[in-house]
């Protein structure tokens, strides 16, 4: 059976570099390269359970998220187990239907199976982690801001929201709608808040007979764009804040009039209203002819691995204050575009 000092001798390092890139401590890419090959070709398996002992916690992160069939969070997972694994931690993967009963039950796990730390998409913005971090458990938080003073990652939710309702404005649009999560969670609250502005910035109304509040899903989508074509004065155009919200729309409007239209002054290509369509996000799934609709992609993959090297140096020992990284996207000049 390999030993720890095989592993150094044959990687041509001390055992204290060996234990430092198992640990997921900062070691050279090269070292940390050789110390790998060296335990793949020998086969060596740490004690686990005795370095969960000095540790005090396992070797296993939980990845607490809201809708694991939504493909954006199954990129966030790409990203955070690419990351956990190159460090030596396992992922476990936990689904909360947007539910807090749900969320409060696999964060008591984490703590009472002394993992690791969490990597959390909270269902509301007060999520109950005091308990893990009261206890030395490391949490980053994704996707959706927190009043706690944790670690956090989000993407510029406000400007994405700007961005993709100032092209359907530029596309000669003038008469808005937006449909967004719920009025709880901030990635919904700061898109709509974006679409607003843009609206504003160009001389327009922002109506809020045309805001409508549904959940991040397919069927939040479809419900609310039904909802919205009752309303009059009617909208000219609508912002789908997330991806499934988006195809609920398009299977909305595939349903009733053949799909979207790209402009107030474009030859009709279906029966019914025009209506444009604006979805913040990459579609995951073909929903209809898609060739009008704007789209604002984002990059889950990259917030997943933002979050879990966040999460990796705290369990690494860095107890700097917390921070609030904002994910970069593409340049605005570039990130608005047609679907193809």
């Amino acid at each position: 059976m390999a030993r720890i000092v095989d592993v150094a001798n044959l990687a041509g390092v001390s055992t204290a570099t060996v234990s430092r890139v198992l640990n997921g401590k900062n070691v050279r890419p090269e070292l940390a390269s050789a110390v790998r090959d060296a335990v793949m070709e020998l086969g060596y398996s740490p004690d686990r359970t005795a370095r969960s002992l000095r540790r005090r916690h396992s070797e296993v992160i939980a990845l607490v998220l809201p809708d694991v069939e939504n493909p954006f969070f199954t990129a966030v997972a790409r990203g955070v187990e690419d990351v956990a694994l190159e460090a030596g931690f396992s992922v476990v993967l936990c689904n909360t239907d947007d539910r807090p009963d749900k969320e409060e039950r696999y964060l008591a796990v984490a703590h009472d199976e002394k993992m690791a730390g969490v990597v959390l998409a909270p269902a509301t913005s007060t999520p109950p982690i005091d308990r893990l971090v009261g206890n030395g458990r490391s949490v980053v938080v994704i996707d959706r801001r927190v009043t706690h003073a944790v670690d956090q990652v989000t993407f510029d939710n406000r400007s994405l929201g700007y961005r993709a309702t100032r092209a359907l404005v530029e596309r000669g649009f003038r008469r808005i709608a937006c449909v967004t999560g719920p009025a709880t969670t901030s990635t919904a609250v700061d898109r709509a808040d974006g679409w607003r502005q843009a609206l504003e910035d160009a001389g327009l109304v922002a109506d809020d007979g045309l805001l409508v509040h549904a959940n991040f899903r397919v069927d939040g989508g479809y419900e609310a764009l039904g909802a919205l074509l009752g309303r009059s004065p009617a909208a000219d155009a609508v912002l789908a804040t997330n991806n499934l919200a988006g195809v609920g729309v398009l299977r909305a409007l595939a349903d009733r009039h053949g799909g979207p239209l790209p402009g107030p002054d474009a030859n009709r290509r279906s029966p019914g209203p025009e209506l444009g369509v604006g979805i913040v996000g990459d579609l995951p799934f073909a929903t209809s002819r898609t060739s009008d609709v704007v789209l604002v992609p984002l990059n889950p993959r990259d917030l997943g691995v933002t979050a879990a090297r966040l999460l990796l140096d705290r369990i690494s020992g860095d107890d700097t204050p917390a921070r609030h990284v904002v994910q970069a996207t593409e340049d605005a000049a570039a990130v608005v575009q047609a679907a193809r």
